[in-house]
């Protein structure tokens, strides 16, 4: 891997070094041989995640990160150049802002120190995410004053992310011969009360720090029943709750014991929203050099990590979010370049 190549070129190789979540080291590997000989920057590994940073003890310090794992492949790897769009799994989430991360280790004097940082398991449970054993074990890896996640944002600012919780509804029956389904309680008919009531849901659009969020409560997984002639005794229904900054993590846990009333609620997993934090002067400076109005982020995104931290974080990168994790899944040429030349100039 070379980075002085175009970073489209570039992007498109990490594109073409698989990486699933788990799987991720063949990658960390070539990142930190292509690191390895740039003599103005240290480079720290900690398993698959790899943190580089100058010390020119300069007033600042940014962080620029970037998770290296992709969804599961769905036979769109290698990538392929159609047009002005580069095809792939992991192009637009987020090879092609990894890219560019790449291509901004090459300022041997940036205006800023900088950090890089490159973690694994970004896209599964947030037990095995990378940067929070990064935050965990190495806090003074990674901190700043100030980071940009390099998430799929089509080229503008977007501010905060939202927190997420999932978690098992469980309706409870009494098992049965299916002959004699009078001597039990269906468990998979009493889970149709959980269903009706996340139809009848009507999800919060709360304004926050000046950015509209909207929040949603879904189904994602559904699991009951013994064999096909046993009522079963019990149905588990997995909700994902994806809900705005200006609730916590306990609040939300809460909303959902409130609206699943009746049923017994498990927690499965567990992660905070991040409030925009564009007031502070480092993110409106930046977010002015980005230019266009920005908007809330409708995911959640480790700009929560740093904001645990203390470090104010935005979401910008190359790449629109609305395709990521598509089989379909391309990023447009341009904005790799765009993302490369906007952080550049602001880096110098």
């Amino acid at each position: 891997m070379r980075l002085d190549q175009d970073v489209r070129t570039l992007a498109a190789e990490l594109v073409d070094i698989a990486s699933e979540s788990g799987q991720e080291k063949p990658l960390a590997d070539a990142i930190e041989r292509a690191l390895a000989g740039l003599g103005h920057l240290t480079v720290d590994r900690d398993g698959a995640n790899i943190v580089a940073r100058t010390h020119l003890g300069l007033a600042q310090r940014v962080v620029v990160a970037g998770h290296l794992d992709t969804v599961p492949i769905a036979g769109n790897v290698p990538s392929r150049v159609e047009g002005d769009r580069l095809w792939g799994c992991g192009t637009t989430d987020m090879k092609s802002g990894v890219a560019v991360q790449l291509k901004l280790a090459l300022l041997a004097e940036p205006n800023r120190d900088l950090t890089l940082v490159f973690y694994d398991c970004e896209e599964v449970e947030a037990a095995r995410n990378g940067l929070a054993r990064l935050v965990r074990d190495h806090p003074d890896w990674v901190r700043g004053d100030f980071a940009v996640l390099m998430e799929p944002t089509d080229g503008a600012i977007e501010g905060g992310c939202q927190g997420t919780v999932r978690a098992d509804v469980i309706a409870t029956g009494v098992r049965a011969h299916s002959a004699r389904s009078w001597l039990g309680v269906n468990a998979i008919h009493e889970a149709a009360e959980i269903m009706s009531r996340l139809r009848a849901h009507e999800p919060r659009r709360p304004v926050v720090d000046g950015l509209r969020y909207h929040e949603g409560l879904n189904a994602v997984l559904i699991n009951g029943g013994h064999a096909g002639n046993v009522i079963p005794d019990e149905c588990v229904v997995t909700v994902n709750y994806r809900f705005a900054p200006d609730r916590t993590e306990e609040e939300a846990q809460a909303y959902l014991a409130e609206v699943f009333d009746g049923f017994e609620v498990r927690i499965v997993d567990s992660a905070p929203g991040a409030r925009p934090g564009l007031d502070n002067p480092i993110a409106s400076a930046f977010a002015a050099i980005v230019g266009g109005t920005p908007q809330a982020k409708v995911a959640w995104t480790d700009v929560a990590r740093f904001s645990a931290l203390g470090v104010p974080a935005v979401n910008y990168g190359p790449g629109n979010p609305e395709v990521a994790h598509k089989r379909d899944e391309y990023v447009e040429l341009a904005k790799i370049v765009e993302a490369e030349r906007v952080m550049t100039s602001w880096l110098t």
